[in-house]
């Protein structure tokens, strides 16, 4: 039985920021992660992608970032079960809970925070009879290593920021990059529009709408699109087809934890601290929503801070926490190292 104060379903960055707030006051977490390594879909998916949104970062790699959220709580030490799906949770007479995974493993927890992202998820694939017979032989419904496509011509297809973002990243690794997409109008952020026509304008992209990939061609792997725009279809030769559809979410077992559901989402009490209907058990980033609720990074950051809190006055209801800041008092690792906060520099004024 593995015991800690916190467990937290989900390794992605909401997931391992909420170490770090944990570790600041004093509470120990374990994490379980069905996924090999941490990262969630950052590393899964897209370690290669540049994140724009994340405060004091200009732009961040979606790996790099995960890799400065590990360093940042080593000095934590948080236990992980890697590769095992969290399956049941029991709670317990005395209010703790006991998870157990698929392969048995079980967790004692004085509380959950479920940070499992979109939950486990698949692409959402076009409408072509034979895409299946392509998939690793041209057709790639995830950018993991740009690098691959390094002097290739890539198709890329969609319409939202993913399909927006990597048209724009891969214009400068590609021998050719063209995005088709069935409408004249984006779903992603105007800024990333705007810069896809202007590499349009520069002749380093080029831009099919409105149409849609009807057809794949090729002996043993992706040689051509069939293209159909205007009711006229013609061919494209080609080496990879992106198609950037997004995500289908599915819950798995989270679905059948007796928690409020709503959309494949988790309801939770964002007036307060991201509790479940559920006492002791929390959600936090992508997996939760609530009114207003906006899936950025950034916001299961602020929602993870206020859980710990939470958690904290429910383990410790006769302590009383006086929020310091670290600038002012330091990081204290369970190691025993101090990390002393820089004192500031007084200059007289003359």
């Amino acid at each position: 039985m593995i015991e800690t104060d916190i467990l937290i379903i989900g390794a992605g960055p909401t997931g391992l920021f909420a170490v770090f707030e944990a570790g600041l006051l004093k509470l120990r977490c374990h994490i379980i992660d069905a996924l090999p390594s941490i990262g969630g879909q950052l590393t899964e998916l897209y370690p290669k992608k540049p994140i724009f949104d994340i405060p004091g970062y200009p732009s961040v790699q979606a790996g790099d970032l995960i890799k400065n959220l590990y360093e940042q709580i080593k000095q934590f030490q948080p236990g992980f079960t890697m590769n095992e799906i969290a399956k049941t949770i029991d709670k317990q007479p005395d209010g703790t809970f006991i998870v157990t995974t698929d392969k048995g493993t079980q967790h004692h927890a004085k509380a959950i925070a479920i940070a499992a992202g979109l939950g486990s998820f698949e692409p959402r694939k076009p409408l072509i009879d034979n895409i299946t017979d392509y998939e690793e032989k041209g057709v790639e419904y995830f950018v993991k290593d740009p690098e691959k496509y390094k002097d290739k011509k890539i198709v890329i297809a969609g319409g939202g920021d993913s399909a927006l973002d990597w048209t724009i990243f891969l214009a400068d690794i590609a021998k050719e990059v063209t995005l088709v997409h069935r409408r004249n109008e984006f779903r992603g952020a105007l800024d990333s529009v705007e810069k896809v026509q202007s590499l349009k304008n520069q002749g380093k992209v080029n831009l099919i709408t409105p149409a849609e990939i009807v057809g794949i061609q090729g002996s043993g792997k992706v040689e051509s699109l069939v293209i159909e725009k205007e009711e006229q279809t013609f061919e494209k030769e080609v080496d990879y087809f992106i198609p950037l559809f997004g995500l289908t979410p599915k819950l798995g077992p989270i679905a059948d934890w007796g928690l409020e559901i709503e959309k494949n989402a988790i309801k939770v009490n964002n007036a307060l601290d991201y509790q479940t209907n559920i006492e002791g058990i929390y959600a936090i980033g992508d997996i939760n929503t609530y009114p207003g609720k906006l899936k950025l990074i950034l916001c299961g950051f602020h929602e993870a801070t206020l859980m710990c809190q939470s958690i904290y006055n429910k383990i410790f209801p006769d302590r009383k926490y006086v929020l310091k800041y670290t600038t002012v008092g330091g990081i204290q690792g369970f190691d025993g190292t101090v990390k002393e906060a820089e004192k500031p520099v007084v200059k007289s004024i003359q």
